[in-house]
């Protein structure tokens, strides 16, 4: 058993099948698929079942929370080694939910880019609650979290909450509007916009929260909204995923999010890690 052999199981776990393990590693398919065979038989136990999609065997799944602990040990080794030097690097795999990832993500992975050339990070968007699970599983390294309890860590926003509506909807060019305002249209929601949030917000409006449609992506809410099907109440931050068509008006009462940039609570962060939400702050 060696540290590719983990490596290249951990990837499959991680990105759910053989090639997009491949392009994470940086080999081909058929190298990944060797490299697992070789490891079951060392191990003389399969440890991923390759049949209906991807997935741990019963063994498999027993061995890896042990194959991810020696390949984050191997990486920190590698990357306590570069920080004597003064030079972060390594790999780290970052989670933020839908909006973030178009709002925040682009310039803050740009600015890292050109500060912490050393440091590789690998985006993956994921709704608030998959985000925090995969950051206390250590399926990433990073993440941007929702309303997360005190801990260390950088808060990247204060993300206010929005009335989202047609261009030429009454209500467009208000100051605020308030949840009561949009009782007149149908209320759709999306589970990428934040529901615990949306339901606040009518709770503090004094409004029943009865969405008359439900969809998972933000893009198919804007894309009804557009066609006149109602309106919706998300985080400013989707801003960045509007058209010409649509407008944000800001909801009254406040509602806000707090988006906080942080590592696992129960290990120590990597240098590269740190490095990331230290350059995050600046």
């Amino acid at each position: 058993m060696n540290l590719a052999q983990l490596r290249a199981f951990v990837a499959v776990l991680d990105d759910g099948s053989f090639s997009g393990a491949a392009a994470t590693l940086g080999i081909s398919q058929s190298a990944v698929s060797h490299t697992i065979a070789a490891l079951e038989r060392t191990l003389g136990h399969p440890v991923l079942i390759r049949q209906g999609g991807v997935r741990a065997t019963a063994f498999g799944a027993e061995i890896a929370a042990h194959a991810r602990a020696a390949v984050r040990a191997a990486a920190a080794i590698g990357m306590l080694a570069a920080q004597r030097d003064g030079r972060p690097t390594g790999s780290v795999k970052l989670a933020a939910p839908p909006t973030v990832c178009q709002g925040l993500m682009p310039g803050l992975l740009a600015r890292w880019r050109d500060e912490l050339p050393g440091v590789d990070v690998a985006l993956f968007e994921g709704e608030d609650d998959e985000v925090a699970d995969w950051l206390a599983g250590h399926t990433v390294d990073l993440a941007v979290v929702v309303d997360p309890p005190p801990g260390p860590g950088h808060v990247l926003a204060q993300d206010a909450f929005h009335a989202v509506l047609r261009r030429d909807h009454p209500l467009a060019g208000e100051p605020a509007v308030g949840v009561a305002d949009l009782q007149d249209d149908p209320f759709l929601l999306s589970r990428g916009g934040c529901e615990r949030h949306v339901r606040e917000a009518h709770r503090l409006g004094g409004v029943a929260f009865t969405p008359t449609h439900r969809v998972r992506e933000l893009g198919t809410l804007f894309a009804m909204i557009r066609a006149g099907i109602g309106v919706s109440i998300v985080p400013g931050l989707a801003a960045a995923m509007l058209d010409p068509r649509l407008v944000l008006v800001p909801l009254r009462p406040v509602l806000a999010r707090r988006l906080v940039l942080r590592g696992p609570l129960d290990r120590p962060w990597h240098p590269a890690v740190t490095a990331l939400v230290e350059h995050a702050a600046v």
